[in-house]
């Protein structure tokens, strides 16, 4: 997209010939931004006159503008380093992982013993076998290399031999509370690790370097950049490291200003928290030493159980397709309710990962002391959420409409979590779950996300998911229709939704007068499009555009403001 006046840092812009999404029903000619903040919105005609001199033109030809996508959960930094690392997000079988590590290993050689880390299986997409990989399949290719290796949820590894013994596992190895490793017949551990023993075998990579996580960060922008993400709610803060990570934040956005960023800092301890907090950072902070505001402080993020794929999602009863289990509980009730209680009290927001219906009961627990009843946006003055809340019933759902807890949801999961729901938790249980329409009509405060690297960072498969709740794979029906949503609500939720998370509602999801300049020009008109063609059209959209704080981004027909090479 051609525009003229081009210089790095412009005065303004003005975006005509355009389809501007103002608000709900409302569509506006043109949008009018000076400095990083827009100054109008309205018949082009009338902007032009208002517009300072050297404001640059840019002609949408027609073309609809929508605020820029705000992910409200993804793993920025992560979702950045999958690309120097071994990728299995698309394999189908456990033949292909294989040769997929075969050939990954042969095009970078590395020396015996050096421990390799990748991610991205799916058993239950394999079509050979229908089981978990295991040490044994690995190291019949990698008999001198190390292997780690992530399921697609992050909450269930394989390892190879030479990685165990690098991390000490044996037999006797103990799992850490909350976690397990799994065994063969004969006693010896066969390399899947679950939950908090992922820290046990995480303990054979070897770390990352500065250079190569601000590499992969500024990898993670441009694709940010390029799918019309603006702003993101991120968990890469975590443990011990968490001051080397806000300053690799704090200096990679420096220099390239596309993005912003609120933190969801993992601290899973009281010891861990305590580390933090006696830095006197708080929700709402710049995070780093410039004083950088696109680099702020979010909630504490905690982690109550894991995955469903995995069946390490706690419910309250036990697994349909597993009755031996229930899940995993990553803390105890008396554990999260303590951590929760000291960050509330300490001033910082919480955000805490719940999948099962027995880890959704327990969070909302913990919320009790520090939410009220149908207060209205009052009941819930800290902003408290729960990120993912898939299974769930009508009365769970009430429970937190009733407090105004916070949903951050990923209708994405619908494209696999729809081909084992029902396997998992039954048909009954499965109709209430990953209820979208639902939590909008009963007032849960609803934002979107991808939780990259689970799912790409790309928006548009993740608004269709929600729009048709349809797979794009099989030509299957769209799974329990009635809690479809509509365009404009999954757009919502993904710009307002997400900003109301991190108090930026004010600034943030709106294009309109005072908000921030934050926007996308998409290449399909997402309001048009015939009923038929929702799933395949919204999931082929792309950005043609993205401005972040008035810069240009991303151009896919023209000259940006920025430069990522």
């Amino acid at each position: 997209m051609e525009h003229t006046n081009t210089h790095s840092a412009p005065v303004a812009t003005l975006i005509e010939n355009a389809r501007v999404y103002a608000d709900t029903n409302r569509f506006e000619e043109a949008i009018l931004i000076v400095g990083d903040t827009i100054r109008a919105v309205g018949p082009a005609e009338a902007l032009r006159r208002a517009a300072p001199e050297g404001t640059r033109t840019i002609d949408a030809r027609g073309r609809l503008v929508i605020p820029g996508f705000n992910d409200s959960h993804c793993h920025l930094m992560s979702a950045g380093r999958t690309l120097d690392e071994i990728d299995l997000q698309r394999v189908r079988s456990l033949e292909e992982m294989l040769e997929t590590i075969r050939a990954y290993i042969e095009a970078h050689p590395a020396a015996p013993g050096t421990v390799l880390h990748g991610r991205g299986w799916n058993h239950d997409f394999f079509t050979d076998v229908a089981r978990m990989p295991l040490a044994s399949d690995l190291d019949a290719v990698a008999p001198d290399v190390g292997l780690v290796l992530e399921r697609t949820c992050g909450h269930v590894a394989v390892a190879n031999t030479v990685a165990m013994r690098a991390a000490g596992i044996t037999r006797d190895t103990v799992p850490n509370a909350g976690g397990d490793i799994g065994h063969d017949e004969a006693g010896e551990p066969n390399g899947i690790f679950a939950e908090n023993a992922l820290a046990q075998i995480y303990a054979a990579i070897p770390p990352v370097d500065r250079a190569a996580r601000r590499r992969h960060l500024r990898a993670a922008l441009r694709h940010a950049a390029a799918s019309g993400v603006t702003s993101v709610h991120t968990m890469d803060v975590q443990g011990d490291n968490w001051r080397a990570t806000l300053e690799d934040y704090d200096t990679v956005l420096s220099e390239l200003p596309t993005l912003r960023v609120n933190h969801q800092m993992c601290f899973m301890t009281p010891e861990l928290l305590e580390n933090f907090l006696v830095s006197g950072l708080r929700t709402g902070d710049a995070a780093g030493a410039t004083g950088n505001r696109m680099n702020r402080v979010g909630p504490l993020k905690l982690f109550v159980d894991g995955s469903l794929g995995a069946r390490t999602a706690l419910l309250r009863a036990p697994y349909r397709d597993d009755p031996t289990t229930s899940g995993i509980a990553t803390l105890t009730p008396a554990e999260l309710s303590a951590l929760v209680d000291r960050a509330v009290a300490a001033g910082l927001q919480t955000t805490i990962h719940a999948i099962g219906d027995g880890a959704i009961e327990r969070v909302i627990d913990a919320y009790e002391a520090h939410t009220t009843e149908n207060a209205g946006a009052g009941s819930n003055p800290a902003r408290l959420g729960i990120v993912h809340v898939q299974i769930t019933d009508r009365a769970l759902l009430e429970r937190m409409a009733r407090r105004s807890i916070l949903a951050h949801v990923q209708p994405i999961f619908l494209q696999y979590d729809t081909t084992i729901v029902e396997d998992r938790v039954g048909p009954e249980l499965a109709a209430t779950s990953y209820a979208f329409r639902t939590m909008n009509e009963i007032g849960i405060p609803v934002s979107y996300g991808t939780d990259s690297p689970v799912e790409d960072l790309n928006p548009w498969q993740n608004l269709a998911s929600a729009v048709t709740r349809t797979r794009f794979e099989g030509n299957a029906a769209p799974w329990h229709p009635e809690e479809c949503v509509t365009v404009a609500d999954a757009i919502d939720a993904y710009t307002t939704g997400s900003a109301f998370a991190s108090f930026e509602e004010q600034t943030k999801g709106r294009l309109l007068p005072g908000y921030l300049a934050d926007l996308v020009v998409c290449d399909t008109d997402l309001f048009a499009l015939p009923a038929g063609e929702l799933a395949d059209r919204i999931a082929g959209t792309r950005a043609v555009l993205t401005m972040t704080g008035g810069r240009i981004v991303w151009n896919t027909e023209g000259e940006a403001d920025v430069n990522f090479d």
